[in-house]
């Protein structure tokens, strides 16, 4: 008797899994299940961005702006579009022109907005804004997907876009803790190559400073060599231009540079260390292209040596408050910057060295 109902149970089940097969339900269901994890982790996304929103707000408004509503909107809605590159012709100067005239967009609609408030404040507001800008357009993309799959009723989409939840979130989250550090002007982990290069000022015997495209030029004298020290101009919120400053200043010397050196932080591989340092050839920097190849062009133009040196980090490490570990590998880093001055140039040489990031909280 038992035999028989436990086969007849068993039966049934086969049955209701055939029915579910054959009619499609089975899909149907499951994509039901996914389309409410989404709808769950979109509203947590959606939290976050109106938190962050009002945070911004806030910001503004005890800078003095009164209606900080306009000024949000406006600015996190703000795109640029990528140029041409069916016709690779000149794209690096097209790309460059189009990411200044990015920044400098930005910059006067805050300007306008906060007239009476310092380029540090600026910075901090500036960058903020683009924090709460990303975590808007990472919203709208995932909102987008979600109901797009649920109108063309796509399972593989809904799928695909429900198994990278977890890392969507994960940024999201990564973002949103950033905000922290812009908001109050604290240094941050990619921070680690100017302050490598403020340690080395600190360090030497300074002859001169100047200011050119919001990046400084430090000349000194230092274990018998003439340095050049580029950094983004500090404390604001700020990564200059170290790749159109150290071409500039490569001219201005006639190519008598003995060796530039580039100091950037960058991403780790899962199982590194934090704050572990490794040295290379190229130029150590992270943009779009227009820097990097200024560097690039500099160098081989006139055969000088191009040396990096990296510090590793995740990214949440690198977009929010500096971490002890990579805070003293910045100690560390300038014992390995002293050690390939020493093995690759003689005293009296001139060198260019370059710390890549943003300086927010480091001065110089």
């Amino acid at each position: 008797m038992d035999g028989d109902t436990t086969s007849l149970i068993i039966q049934v089940i086969w049955l209701i899994l055939f029915f579910l097969i054959v009619t499609g339900l089975n899909q149907k269901i499951q994509m039901k299940i996914w389309i409410t994890d989404i709808r769950m982790k979109l509203g947590l996304i959606s939290s976050i961005v109106e938190e962050d929103k009002q945070r911004a707000k806030n910001m503004l408004r005890n800078l003095g702006l009164q209606t900080p509503e306009v000024l949000v909107d406006r600015v996190i809605e703000f795109f640029t579009i990528e140029p041409v590159e069916v016709e690779p012709i000149d794209i690096i100067k097209r790309m460059d022109h189009l990411i200044r005239t990015t920044d400098t967009t930005v910059r006067k609609m805050v300007e306008s907005s906060l007239p009476h408030v310092g380029k540090y404040e600026r910075s901090l507001v500036e960058t903020t804004l683009s924090i709460v800008g990303v975590l808007h357009m990472i919203y709208k993309v995932v909102r987008h997907y979600l109901l797009t799959g649920e109108k063309e009723n796509n399972w593989i989409l809904i799928m695909q876009l429900q198994l990278q939840m977890p890392q969507i979130l994960k940024y999201v989250n990564t973002y949103h803790e950033a905000l922290d550090a812009f908001t109050t002007g604290k240094p941050i982990g990619d921070g680690v190559g100017p302050l490598v290069a403020y340690r080395l000022i600190e360090s030497g015997k300074k002859v001169s400073t100047r200011v050119l495209e919001d990046t400084s030029i430090t000349e000194l004298w230092y274990k018998d060599r003439r340095i050049f020290v580029v950094k983004a101009e500090g404390p604001g919120s700020n990564v200059g231009h170290p790749g159109a400053v150290i071409s500039r200043l490569v001219d201005e010397l006639n190519g008598g540079v003995d060796l530039i050196i580039t100091v950037d932080a960058a991403l780790k591989l899962e199982g590194e260390s934090t704050g572990s340092i490794a040295e290379g050839v190229g130029a150590a920097i992270g943009d779009p292209g227009p820097e990097k190849i200024a560097i690039e062009r500099a160098a081989s133009k006139h055969g000088i040596p191009l040396r990096a040196l990296i510090v590793k980090m995740d990214l949440r490490e690198a977009i929010t408050v500096m971490r002890k570990e990579i805070f003293e590998s910045a100690e560390t880093t300038l014992k390995y910057l002293e050690k390939i001055m020493e093995e690759h140039t003689k005293p009296y040489s001139t060198i260019i060295v370059a710390g890549i990031g943003n300086t927010m909280g480091i001065p110089g």
